[in-house]
């Protein structure tokens, strides 16, 4: 049984970080002291649930969790610095720090640490997540110890739901855009305007033209989605915006 840390202050750790070129000690100290953090500890970087859902969920909602009350949003897990740093490079999660836990020291403290050498990992954390305040854990969610990789609990929309069960959480922007476009520099410029964050598909590096039309009909950019819905181009989402206002 994976234990519940809830009230007991994280272990004492130091993690060795390489920024810049250079050898870097961060303390738990460092991470959590006088702050309100949450914490999502996963197998491993690069692996599909982790890059595919986990990373993405917190780094989405990064604005949402600050505007509740939380400092930093940390993710753990076992993988060296030269890793976590590739990774967080590959994610674009710019709202997350990546913290390596090289040794598993951290992982082991905290009663999190398994075995999954059938997978030819090693000792790997289990995933989880929790929000700790001046480092004392208040509260965690620990997937249940099932084969394979559950991820049922800890997910951000989980531990938003926990902090703030009426936080109103940012809306889905995706704009397909191609360099050089007056009229994507125009809606991009509109939805910052608007406090709108948005992930950029940009054509000829992130989708074809093939795509663009399988996936709106238009040949033409920019095109955006929000929340799912097809607005359209840069003329159609000033009117989106005004009448929303």
């Amino acid at each position: 049984m994976l234990p519940y840390r809830e009230g007991r202050k994280v272990p004492n750790v130091t993690f060795r970080l390489r920024q810049n070129d250079q050898w870097v000690n961060v303390t738990t100290d460092d991470l959590f002291k006088s702050k309100t953090v949450v914490v999502f500890s996963l197998p491993g970087a690069f692996t599909p649930t982790c890059s595919s859902t986990h990373v993405p969920g917190y780094n989405q909602l990064a604005k949402t969790f600050k505007e509740n009350g939380v400092d930093d949003i940390v993710c753990i897990s076992v993988n060296d610095t030269f890793v976590m740093n590739e990774w967080a490079k590959a994610q674009k999660a710019d709202n997350i720090t990546f913290i390596p836990d090289g040794n598993g020291e951290f992982t082991e403290g905290m009663g999190m640490l398994v075995d999954k050498s059938d997978l030819g990992f090693g000792k790997r954390s289990w995933r989880y997540s929790m929000l700790v305040k001046d480092g004392v854990v208040e509260k965690m969610f620990i997937e249940p110890e099932e084969p394979g990789d559950p991820f049922k609990v800890s997910d951000a929309e989980t531990m938003l739901a926990y902090i703030n069960p009426q936080a109103v959480k940012p809306k889905l922007v995706s704009l397909f855009t191609k360099p050089g476009c007056p009229f994507c520099a125009r809606a991009k410029d509109m939805l910052k305007q608007n406090n709108l964050d948005y992930e950029e598909i940009v054509l000829g590096q992130d989708a074809t033209t093939h795509s663009l039309k399988a996936i709106t009909g238009a040949t033409t950019v920019p095109q955006v989605f929000i929340d799912g819905q097809h607005i359209g181009g840069s003329e159609a989402l000033a009117a989106y915006l005004s009448a929303t206002r």
